[in-house]
């Protein structure tokens, strides 16, 4: 399936940016009360919750999500000009293990890097070396990678299902507007992409749905929150159908969207 190009290049360029700053604001007021339970919250920042940045030395810090999410995009942009300079590529999948492999150095080193980087440029903002509670799948994971073993949906890594996997690739969903990617190939990029560290079909399934209903919202300025949504239940059905746990993936989300429509409190 491919998506009408029903909007000029400025707009999309407008949402893409709208997209991937609005992850960034949204993870840098969650990332104070990241790992706070709601009664935790509510005595801190009151009944309402946190509804104001939480700064320190003046600044919203963003997390490991948005961190991770950067080289997530660098990777996609790096397999993009390895195909154009050289006339042939491998799987997107790679380049942003590659990128990944060098966040996980800055993350263990101290700016700036002892040797020079060959994938990303994103080593040279110091800012980007902070730890911002990096998630220790992801960080095992990629330590295994710069050892050799990468992590696919044929030959899993782990048996993690956390949310290490789907947090990060939003810019998967944005990049293909245009190119020749149909919906499925935009959804297995990123299925592989979280399986480089989350082996469990429940950590990068999510990647895949997330990145479907990403790609639809951003390219097709006729469809609605809801339609995406159904829509990537069924295309992630016919996907992933015979993995373990897509029944389980599915009714999760039926949840989610009936929920959604209710007028049960959020919490």
């Amino acid at each position: 399936m491919k998506l009408p190009m029903n909007e000029s290049k400025e707009r999309l360029l407008d949402k893409y940016r709208g997209c991937l700053l609005g992850g960034a604001v949204g993870d840098a007021l969650g990332y104070a009360v990241e790992f706070l339970s709601e009664s935790s919250i509510a005595k801190a920042y009151g009944e309402s919750g946190i509804t104001e940045y939480d700064l320190i030395d003046g600044v919203a810090q963003i997390s490991d999500d948005t961190q991770m999410t950067l080289f997530t995009a660098n990777g996609l942009l790096l397999g993009t000009t390895r195909g154009k300079t050289r006339g042939i590529m491998g799987k997107y999948s790679d380049y942003i293990a590659l990128c990944y492999g060098e966040w996980y150095r800055m993350q263990t080193n101290e700016y700036p890097l002892a040797e020079e980087s060959k994938y990303t440029w994103l080593v040279n903002i110091p800012q980007l070396y902070d730890k911002r509670a990096p998630g220790n799948t992801c960080l095992v994971g990629l330590s295994s990678f710069l050892q050799g073993v990468k992590g696919t949906l044929d030959d899993p890594i782990n048996s993690s299902k956390g949310c290490g996997g789907v947090m990060r690739v939003t810019p998967i969903g944005l990049y293909f507007g245009g190119k020749e990617a149909s919906l499925e190939d935009v959804a297995m990029i990123a299925a592989e992409s979280a399986a480089i560290t989350h082996g469990h079909d429940l950590g990068y399934i999510p990647a895949a749905a997330l990145a479907h209903i990403i790609h639809l919202v951003s390219h097709d300025k006729d469809i609605t929150l809801p339609e995406a949504v159904n829509d990537m239940i069924a295309a992630m059905e016919e996907l992933f159908a015979n993995a373990p746990h897509i029944i389980e993936f599915i009714d999760l989300m039926e949840t989610a969207v009936m929920l959604a429509e209710s007028d049960t409190p959020d919490i």
